[in-house]
């Protein structure tokens, strides 16, 4: 979502192209660099500045608007319920107590959507600007505002506009956030009013982090430089089927043909990718087109430019597109102690400070046709309504689907246009203005194909590297060069706003399946759970068919119209369950449905099941033998850190022959492990580090030079500060630490790769060659002896040579930083907004779903954002936990007030009803019209 949000030439690091694109990092606050010094704020900051934009939470405020009063709760820890009598109040209300809490936030998310970073951060933000307005989520959310949503959704995001603006009206910047001081302090910003606009515009950076395939589009295509099918085929496996679940496995689907029942394709039907009707087939296959065929070289050069615009993004909710992932199940009363069913949800996504998530309650004092919401859990801050929880009657929670719906596609340019079944037709363009703060303004012209924007006009090396773009005989007129451009539904207006208030007041299945429907961007997977003791899942989302052999997999040529998309699949032919017999759903980013029971391709990259059937088992230990779930067995299953490749290879690396003793003495930290990567575990950091060097070694020489610039980076403090302070420098997490050397991120896709190709111990991946003292490696087995040999003395230079020191917590560290001036901004304000480190457990596709990077470090990259576990048999006995707290403004109690709970794995009493709430509330503000 997203959270944090996210072309360059294939330079290697450390030349201009990658240092231009750094430098467009969001990072990189120019003006407070150079405006602010360290002594200037220790005389500026002082403890009223600090706590000048502290909400008001006693008492009363008169607020122009409201037509009766409104109660906002607050429990000991901050978070809020409101209590109403009109919807149009409680939404109003709801705008001015995020707005209280989160404004700062709010505001950068709204600069970010909309592509005017540098007004608030000056000209470093200019390159991202220009490529966030390219895409103009902006643009297609006012489009969505102006002809999609409907009047009582219009009528909602107006009213939480004037809550947040009744909240703004008045104040200066140091009165809404201490950034804002800083701030205006360097540039002289001051905060517009809010629109219900930006509410919608956000959508589409949560769409944007959650968008699918498209890094794996542009990995298989760079890797043809250097590898062949069959090699891309071993980095590529088939989901696993036959091991790990699918989540559909008793699944219903509404008025299917008698050959679909066969388990046979069917026709799309429905309206085609251009809204007019269409009657094309979609099934499996690999398309090589566009890297076999035209513009070979020139798409290698376009996608290794656009490799660096996209790292470059400030992320929303994700990580830039990678790694993201999300658990939640569900449990039926059959096997729950309560008799009723039991929900759990825990999102993974970038650790960002505040959390990109909000808890409240929204309750209307009396349910009516004028106030028609009693609802609480979790939203963003900037949205109205809630995304994720329960009302009275149900519960839901979501998990990333992953399915397939973007493409990427290489163009051929000519002149002002561009070639489309052997015509050039006319580019639509318009004109973009941005505002820089302390510089002049930029225009910039966008233009688009029939398929979508051009992104590659976005980066001036990726122009010139088109143009220059050598092709096959088969293509000589290549005209003025190449570009790509985007297809993604996410970029047509559509009703997932509708989607948020409907289900947020749905009353049982049908209502529910009726509001998922209109979800259509991102797709999700949503599970479900009523107080009738139903359960049940469904895939929401509008997913593209396309032409037989076309399945999305890597880029497609343009030029030609047979790689169009043919339509969508529609609504009532997506996969759902109700009620199934095994009494339970498991939903963790693994594939939705066997592919040989379903007609329709809905991605060829889906996550390969490594959490959900961790998670499965451990229901399945659970009710086999007659046993009932609890709440608290739910939450201890969320928390499960055992690690599944280690299950695989531990064996293997413990039967490798070590003759140095400093080197067997750490394999024999694998003897008798359990696999559980604690915080406290010694063996645990051995094997991760052990792990990484197998990928590095196997994988890291053989891959192309253009993923060599690829890996989420991060700036953490170092693991071992004994030197003086001036010795101890700070360590980039970044695969791009070693130029030479591209590496895995190390999830379970490699998991997936590594097991397929364990009996093969003489595979040419095994083989790595000498490097310095260490000998070369010909087969498997030297290899992982390699591995064991480096990982020994990797933990050695970061934790000391004495193994009893070592723990994966030492490593495996989080660092809570705010995003825009708490990241490279003047030390002082560093040390006032960021929080850290954690020491934690859990890991990389494990079910507490810590997860690290492998071709950067060790570091926590994505974590579960939030978790719960909603009780349907007593919502009152539900539970719930935030990754930092419900205040963005640091130094108030409830900055991070959660975090050392959520790390240990705790939970919060989450109150619902009236009673419930009443008991648990410290704090009442009353808001008077």
């Amino acid at each position: 979502m997203p959270p944090n949000t996210t072309a360059s030439t294939g330079q290697q690091p450390g030349k201009s192209g990658r240092k231009k694109g750094r430098r467009a990092r969001l990072i990189v606050i120019v003006l407070v660099l150079a405006i602010i010094g360290g002594v200037a704020y220790g005389a500026y900051w002082s403890i009223s500045t600090v706590r000048a934009s502290f909400p008001q939470t006693t008492g009363s405020i008169t607020i122009d608007g409201l037509s009766g009063p409104v109660d906002v709760k607050r429990d000991g820890y901050g978070i809020p319920q409101i209590y109403a009598s009109s919807d149009e109040d409680l939404f109003m209300a709801q705008g001015y107590v995020q707005a209280q809490d989160r404004f700062y936030e709010m505001d950068v998310r709204r600069h970010m959507t909309s592509g005017r970073l540098s007004e608030m951060f000056g000209k470093g933000q200019v390159d991202n600007d220009e490529f966030l307005r390219t895409l103009g989520w902006d643009r297609i959310a006012k489009e969505e505002y102006d002809s999609k949503l409907s009047d009582d959704t219009k009528k909602y995001l107006q009213a939480y506009a004037k809550g947040v603006n009744a909240y703004l009206e008045g104040k200066s910047g140091e009165e809404l956030s201490l950034e804002y001081a800083a701030l205006g302090f360097a540039n002289d910003y001051k905060p517009a009013e809010w629109t219900p606009v930006d509410s919608v515009a956000w959508l589409k950076a949560m769409a944007w982090d959650l968008r699918g395939n498209m890094e794996d589009e542009i990995d298989r295509a760079l890797m043809t430089s250097r590898l062949g099918p069959k090699q891309i085929d071993d980095l590529y496996p088939q989901y696993p089927y036959d091991r790990n679940k699918a989540i559909v496995q008793e699944g219903q689907y509404d008025e299917l043909t008698e050959t679909f029942e066969q388990g046979g394709a069917t026709s799309t039907g429905g309206a085609s990718a251009d809204g007019t009707a269409t009657g094309g087939t979609s099934t499996g296959g690999t398309s090589t087109a566009g890297t076999s065929t035209d513009g070979a070289t020139g798409l290698q050069s376009q996608l290794s430019g656009l490799y660096g615009v996209l790292e470059d993004l400030p992320t929303a909710v994700g990580v830039n597109g990678n790694g993201i992932g999300s658990n939640s199940w569900v449990v039926s009363g059959d096997h729950t102690i309560t008799g009723k069913p039991l929900l759990a949800n825990d999102p993974h996504l970038s650790a960002s400070l505040p959390s990109v998530w909000y808890q409240m309650g929204l309750h209307c004092r009396s349910v009516s046709d004028k106030c028609q919401y009693d609802v609480a859990g979790y939203t963003f801050a900037g949205m109205p309504g809630v995304i994720i929880g329960h009302n009275k009657n149900i519960s839901w929670g979501m998990t990333n689907s992953g399915v397939d719906v973007t493409d990427l596609y290489l163009e051929k340019l000519t002149g002002s246009g561009y070639q489309y079944d052997g015509k050039v037709k006319p580019f639509t363009t318009r004109e973009e203005t941005i505002k820089v703060a302390g510089g002049e303004s930029k225009t910039i012209v966008v233009r688009e194909t029939n398929n979508g924007p051009l992104l590659s006009d976005r980066n001036d090396e990726l122009v010139k590297v088109g143009k220059k773009a050598e092709v096959d005989t088969s293509a000589p007129d290549r005209g003025d060069g190449y570009g790509i451009s985007l297809r993604w539904t996410a970029l047509d207006p559509g009703t997932s706003m509708d989607a948020v208030f409907a289900m947020d007041k749905a009353a049982n299945w049908d209502d529910f399946r009726d509001a998922a429907a209109l979800f259509d961007v991102p797709s999700q997977n949503l599970i479900y759970a009523d107080t009738e003791s139903h359960i049940g899942y469904t895939l929401p989302g509008k997913i593209p068919t396309r032409a037989q052999g076309v399945d999305g997999s890597i880029p497609q040529p343009g030029w030609n119209s047979k790689y169009r998309w043919t339509g969508y699949i529609p609504q009532n032919k997506l996969p759902f369950e109700f009620d199934p017999a095994r009494g339970y759903i498991v939903t963790a980013n693994q594939a939705v449905i066997d592919e040989d029971k379903y007609p329709y391709t809905l991605t060829e990259d889906w996550g390969y099941g490594t959490r959900s059937q961790r998670i499965t088992d451990l229901i399945k230990s659970k009710i086999d033998d007659g046993g009932k779930i609890s709440t608290d067995d739910m939450r201890q299953m969320q928390l499960d850190n055992s690690s599944e490749i280690a299950k695989l290879l531990v064996p293997k690396l413990l039967k490798i022959d070590i003759d140095d003793p400093d080197v067997r003495e750490a394999q024999k930290l694998l003897e008798g492990w359990d696999y559980t990567q604690d915080a406290d575990s010694a063996a645990a950091a051995y094997f991760n580090s052990v792990w990484r060097n197998i990928l590095k070694l196997s994988f890291g020489n053989k891959l192309p030079k253009e993923l060599r610039v690829k890996g989420q980076c991060l700036w953490v403090d170092p693991i071992n500060t004994t030197g003086p302070a001036d010795e101890v420098e700070k360590v980039r997490e970044c695969g791009q630490r070693d130029a030479d050397q591209a590496q895995p991120d190390g999830g379970d896709r490699w998991f997936e790769v590594v097991r397929n190709l364990m009996d093969d111990e003489d595979s040419d991946w095994w083989q790595t060659p000498k490097s310095g003292t260490r000998p070369a490696a010909d087969n498997r087995d030297e290899l992982f002896e390699r591995a064991l040999i480096d990982a020994r003395w990797e933990l050695t230079a970061k934790l000391g040579k004495d193994i009893d020191t070592w723990s994966w917590g030492r490593l495996h560290r989080l660092f809570l930083k705010n995003q825009t001036l708490g990241t490279e901004g003047p030390g002082f304000l560093q040390y006032v907004l960021n929080r850290g480190p954690w020491k934690l457990s859990g890991g990389e596709a494990t079910v507490n779903a810590t997860g690290w990077n492998a071709a950067g470090g060790y570091g926590v990259i994505w974590v579960p954002s939030m978790r719960m576990v909603v009780n349907l048999g007593d919502l009152d006995k539900s539970k719930w936990i935030n990754l930092t707290g419900a205040s963005g403004h640091a130094y108030n109690a409830h900055y991070t007030d959660q975090t050392d709970k959520w790390a240990d794995g705790e939970l919060l009493d989450w109150s619902f009803t009236k009673d419930a709430v009443e008991e648990s509330t410290s704090d009442t503000l009353v808001l008077q019209p």
